[in-house]
């Protein structure tokens, strides 16, 4: 007489308790990605745009470098437009807040002020400005900021408010689009909610600046 057999069961083997062990899992941090360092301070071009300097020294780390930006490039164009921001002596004569164009057919298709305009097409829309991005055959706060005196109190007070306001706009028509955005600002004194440059920086770069008394 034979001993019936038990059938086997289908499935995986049983696990093994004194097999190899597999590694316990790392328990090491992950990694924290490092941020980008900052681009040299002396990588721009010969004679390069306000709003290229301004953002090269806003993109550096330290203070320290944001000084030693502002210091490579100093010109008399940029000291001029961080004491328009900056002296709390000089006094805009042009109104504040969004700048508007001078006559409605001016406006063509495009809704907005020139303000708002300028804005869009310095983060590279396009603009009721009509301004090329790149710059070509657009002037420069380099060329123009020894007229910025018809703009502050105690430059031209004779000039009449509205050829004043014109004259501002038509200078920003025709400057680069992120040079006009530059001078939106400093007429306000809001340089900073762009760039991240204090007035100590300033003064650490340009010892010479005397501030007060300008109006």
């Amino acid at each position: 007489m034979t001993t019936p057999t038990t059938p086997k069961k289908r499935g995986r083997p049983p696990k093994s308790t004194t097999g190899p062990k597999l590694p316990a899992k790392s328990k090491s941090k992950p990694r924290v990605k490092a941020s980008p360092a900052a681009p040299a301070t002396d990588s721009l071009p010969v004679n390069p745009f306000v709003f290229e300097i301004l953002d090269l020294a806003s993109k550096q780390k330290s203070a320290a470098k944001k000084v030693e930006v502002l210091k490579n490039y100093e010109h008399d164009c940029v000291k001029m437009v961080l004491i328009w921001n900056f002296d709390k002596s000089i006094i805009s004569l042009l109104p504040e807040g969004e700048v508007p164009y001078g006559e409605t057919n001016a406006q063509t298709t495009f809704a907005g002020s020139l303000s708002e305009n300028i804005a869009r097409e310095a983060a590279g829309g396009e603009s009721a400005t009509g301004q090329d991005i790149d710059g070509r055959n657009k002037t420069s706060i380099r060329r123009e900021y020894q007229n910025f005196y018809h703009y502050v109190k105690g430059g031209n007070d004779a000039l009449p408010t509205t050829r004043r306001e014109m004259m501002f706009i038509n200078l920003l028509q025709g400057l680069h689009p992120k040079e006009a955005e530059v001078l939106v600002l400093v007429k306000d004194k809001s340089l900073e909610s762009k760039y991240k440059i204090t007035q100590d920086n300033v003064k650490d770069a340009y010892p010479d600046i005397v501030w007060g008394n300008r109006s």
